[in-house]
């Protein structure tokens, strides 16, 4: 099982930044979160589950996976769209997984290609395709390539630990960039133990 890369390095800079950060790290320790370098699979995840409970989207993914052995693109290229709503997606997201597949298939997105772009870069990228959205190109960034500076305004849970943390009862943008800037540059091991007070209910 491949994990989130991260250590001593990460956790004093943002330990020395943050002191209520700080503390939360020292109560939950080291985080390890399962990580898929497979980009083209973990974006085919990623569509699958948008907008579903997580059960729901587990549930899914293993038909998907039981139905098609290989998650490759030249397999989904080579697949209807009926085919893969089968799996019990909406045709909407069987389309967007066609068209991603047929993207790449045709040219327009070379997946290895995002490993030497800038975080900017890969997010304006991924957004160009259909069914992506920068949520979906954020987690990507952080789960499959494992960048270290992706904090996401656009995820509830992330928003929801920082206003825990602080106290805080709203988190507009620009508060939010505020942590974004402190933490930086590394957001994602900052955005693993907001997730993680964020579950604690």
């Amino acid at each position: 099982m491949e994990i989130f890369k991260y250590g001593n390095i990460e956790i004093e800079y943002l330990k020395s930044k943050d002191k209520k950060l700080g503390e939360l790290i020292d109560r939950i320790g080291i985080i390890e979160r399962e990580t898929d370098s497979d980009l083209f699979k973990a974006l085919i995840k990623s569509i699958v589950g948008q907008q579903i409970s997580n059960k729901a989207a587990a549930t899914v993914w293993r038909r998907f996976t039981e139905k098609f052995n290989s998650v490759t693109p030249q397999m989904i290229f080579n697949t209807s769209a009926e085919d893969i709503q089968k799996c019990g997606i909406s045709m909407k997201k069987a389309l967007y997984i066609k068209s991603l597949a047929d993207t790449i298939e045709a040219g327009g997105l070379d997946l290895e290609e995002l490993k030497n772009m800038k975080d900017e870069e890969v997010c304006a990228k991924l957004c160009s395709i259909k069914g992506i959205g920068v949520w979906t190109a954020e987690m990507l960034m952080i789960f499959s390539m494992g960048r270290l500076d992706v904090l996401s305004y656009g995820d509830l849970a992330i928003r929801r630990g920082l206003m825990k943390l602080y106290h805080h009862k709203t988190m507009d943008k620009t508060r939010f960039n505020r942590y974004k800037k402190r933490y930086s540059p590394y957001g994602s091991v900052a955005s693993l133990y907001l997730w993680a007070l964020s579950a604690e209910g």
